[in-house]
This record gives C-alpha cells, structure tokens and sequence, in this order.
C-alpha cells in the first residue's frame, strides 16, 4: 500500500475512531486484545498522525474500531489496508483471530466447534475442541466436522492431557504426521484442549506457529466459556452424570476455578462434582489484596445449600462494600440469623493477603486452620484461634502470619482431611500437598482433589473444599 493510501486509511480510521465514543486507552485495550503491540502512547500518536505503523497494526486498528462501530449499528466503518476491489479482510494470524471473533457473534453455542475449526483454516490448521468434565479426569472432544471417530482422552495419561495438565502446548510425531495439542484457557482456567493438525504448508514444527496457536486457543477457550452462560450445549459435553438441584445452584455461585494477576494465583474446587451438598469458596483479587474464603454448611440436612449460599452472599456483599474481615464475619452472622434463626450455623474461614508485603490476616469460625508450604518446607498449619462457626455469635480472633516468597496458602473443609478409606485411615492432605508443590495451584487442586476421591473410593463423609493460592513475593 503506497504512503498516500496509508495516510487515508489512518484519517479514516481517526474519523470512525471518534464516532465510537471511546477513549484511547479503551481502545488500545480492544487493540491489544486482537494482538496489537505497539503501546498506547504510540497508538494515540498514530491517530493523530504523528507515528506510522505497519500494515498488519493498522488493520489491528480498524478491526478494534470496527468492534465497536459494530456495537452503534449504522456507523461507517474503518478501512482495512487492501486495495480496493480485494478482499478486505486481514490475513494470516489475524483472519484467523478476526473470524474467530466475528463468527462468534449471536451465536448458538453448538455452532462454536465449527467457527473454531474455520479460524483455523485461515491458519491451514485443522482444529479440534476438546473440553475436560467436571471431576478433570477426560477431555471430551465437542461435536463437529473435525470430530467424527475421536474419543474422550484421559487427563493423567494422555499427551493431550499433557498439555492441558501443564497449561502449554505438547508436540507429537504421529503417522500421519505431527500434531500439537494445545490448552484452552478461559483467562487463566484451563477449559480442555485444542488438537491441531496441519493442512497445506503450515509447519507444525515452527515456534512461531506454536505461539500462534496458544493465542487461537486462549482465544476459543474464553469464546466457549462465554457461550456457557447462556446455553447448555457445551457445558452438556462436560457433564458426565446429573446434578441434583443444590449441586447446581452451588456450582453456579462459585467463581472461576482459577484466577491470577502477576501478584498472586488462585484455584479451587469442589467434591463430589456432581452431588456437592453444602460447602463452596470465593476470592477477589486487586492490586494491593487477595480475600479468600471458604464455607461449610455440611451435607445432612436438606437445606445445607441454602445455607452456605445465604453465607456466601454475605461476604461478598460485605467485601465489596469494602468491608474488613471484621465486617465480613459480621455480615455472615447476621446474615445467617436474619434468614434462618438461631441454631443454623457455618464453618468457614475468612482471610487476606497484602500483596506488597505477603501479610496474611485469617480468621476461622469453626473451619479448617489455613496451611501453608514452601520449598523445602513441610505443610505448617497457621496458628489459630477458632472461634464457633458463623451464625452462632460472638466474635474470633484475627491471627496474622507472614508468608515468604512462592509458599502456598492452603484453605480446605473437614470433608478433604476426613475423608477416609476403607479401613478407617485419615487422608494425609500434608503429604499429597508436598508431593504436589512444583506445580501451579491449579493443577494441585486437580491432583489432590483426585487422590482424596480415590482415598475414599468417591465415598466423601463431607463435602470436599480447597481453595490453593500462590504468593510469588515479587510486585
């Protein structure tokens, strides 16, 4: 495209940039979301002129702009970089994020495998969506044209599995030539997998291609998670058994089983994944702070999930008032009073994280004292003063405790120690937690929540909560 195209394409794009109603670090972010690697301050100097940008950044651009024309129908559109009478849209990498993006529109979620499978073409990649079920034992591949004669893949033994267990991208040497797997990823919660093949040219051996596909993916994985808060066809693949409806209302109140920002990674999960009865877990991260908790309400009685939820919603309501964990432990209380009357009660523990500092204040009301663990260091439990559980008044102690650079923080219900075997012998959660720390809090979760339901044979007395956080100890 010669200078002069160039500079009408970015006057155009100015022009349709001011009718979004955007600013320019909105943009930028839509920008930078698509691939875009230029910054902000380079971006806005471009839109006034006074900063050139490759060909492929600006098609970045319009597409960014053209988003959100999209949002305020009727809106003239910005230009991409081909010369008229061409096909206007971008190539390579980009189509591919593009189609991807666009295809996904006011879509059914049962028509995602298919605009997956043609982002990929775009790549000359033939693609395949698998997605891992509840309990994290199999990855399921997602019905499709790419799907026909593929079986479910076991997570602990498969190369897929491989790669969904380390969240990164494994390569194998097929008869029919090499293939890569490749983890989808819902912002940092693994979803299953994506099993690309090549097609025409494309060489699978290309490192460049490699980090083209982990892109492709975690873009997927986040459209496929999305498509899940508003239709059942997806979420059906990863259901193996049925879910009663308190398993239900608590599974829909937990937040994403895994979380991160550079200070701090969270991840979680719950036993038995499809008869969970009366325990759940939330968290919050910002830029300073880290709130955990973890609620157990039992599994005895038929209002248990009621229970813990009404807890639940307690706290959060109080932590985003900005309350202190003295005002969570209230609202809980009160909360619980308030609905249920005297005599209900919920174990749990609150706590927060300093992230500047890896200060840790806890408070436990009759639940399980946190454990923390280092390298080389075995399990310690956080020294504790427990107070009775939420709903039956009075007030806990705040312990505080110092963790060092890269310990785990462990919060767990009675259901993941006490689960027991068939002799009577106690899960040794301090064990399979050390023998798990050189993975990230994710995969632990997935590896002890595992060992425990094979301890006890799926036979949980309680129900089964673990909430695992790394504190990396660097800003």
């Amino acid at each position: 495209m010669s200078s002069l195209q160039a500079a009408e394409q970015r006057r155009i794009i100015a022009d349709c940039f001011a009718r979004t109603g955007l600013t320019v670090e909105q943009l930028w972010l839509r920008y930078f979301a698509l691939g875009g690697d230029v910054s902000e301050v380079d971006l806005e100097a471009y839109l006034r002129g006074a900063f050139p940008l490759p060909r492929i950044q600006r098609d970045m651009v319009a597409h960014a702009v053209n988003e959100r024309l999209d949002e305020l129908s009727g809106a003239r559109r910005a230009p991409y970089s081909s010369d008229a009478g061409d096909d206007s849209r971008p190539r390579g990498l980009l189509a591919a994020l593009v189609g991807l993006l666009d295809g996904a529109q006011r879509v059914s979620p049962e028509r995602l495998p298919a605009i997956v499978a043609a982002a990929g073409r775009a790549l000359d990649l033939e693609l395949t969506v698998y997605l891992a079920d509840y309990e994290q034992r199999q990855l399921f591949p997602l019905p499709g044209e790419s799907a026909p004669g593929r079986v479910a893949l076991p997570i602990e033994t498969s190369t897929a599995g491989r790669a969904y267990r380390n969240a990164g991208t494994v390569l194998t040497e097929e008869p029919s030539g090499p293939r890569l797997w490749a983890v989808l990823l819902d912002g940092d919660e693994r979803m299953g997998v994506l099993e690309i093949e090549a097609a025409a040219d494309a060489d699978l051996n290309d490192l460049t291609l490699h980090t083209q596909c982990q892109w492709l993916a975690s873009l997927s994985g986040h459209l496929i998670a999305a498509a899940m808060r508003y239709g059942d066809g997806l979420d059906m693949t990863r259901r193996r058994k049925g879910r009663g409806p308190t398993a239900e209302l608590l599974w829909r109140n937990l937040p994403p089983l895994t979380a991160a920002t550079g200070d701090f990674v969270v991840a979680g999960g719950v036993e038995p994944a499809y008869d969970i009865r009366g325990v759940t877990f939330d968290y919050a991260l910002s830029e300073t702070t880290a709130w955990l908790a973890i609620f157990d309400a039992g599994r005895d009685t038929v209002s248990s999930g009621l229970v813990v939820s009404a807890a639940l919603a307690a706290y959060r309501s109080a932590r985003r008032e900005g309350q202190d964990l003295r005002g969570q432990e209230s609202a809980v209380d009160k909360a619980l009073s308030a609905q249920f009357g005297d005599g209900t009660t919920v174990r749990g523990t609150l706590a927060e994280v300093d992230l500047d500092h890896g200060t840790l204040r806890h408070l436990e009301a009759g639940g399980e004292p946190p454990l923390v663990l280092g390298t080389g260091r075995w399990p310690a439990t956080v020294d504790s003063a427990r107070r009775p559980p939420f709903g039956d008044g009075g007030t806990g102690h705040i312990e505080t405790a110092r963790l060092d650079t890269g310990d785990l923080l462990v919060l767990h219900t009675e259901g993941v120690a006490g689960a027991r075997s068939a002799d009577g012998a106690r899960f040794a959660l301090p064990r399979f937690l050390d023998a798990a720390t050189g993975h990230a809090p994710p995969e632990i979760v997935r590896r002890v929540l595992a060992a425990a339901k094979s301890h006890c044979r799926s036979g949980f007395t309680g129900d089964a909560g673990l909430l695992i956080a790394r504190w990396p100890g660097t800003r």
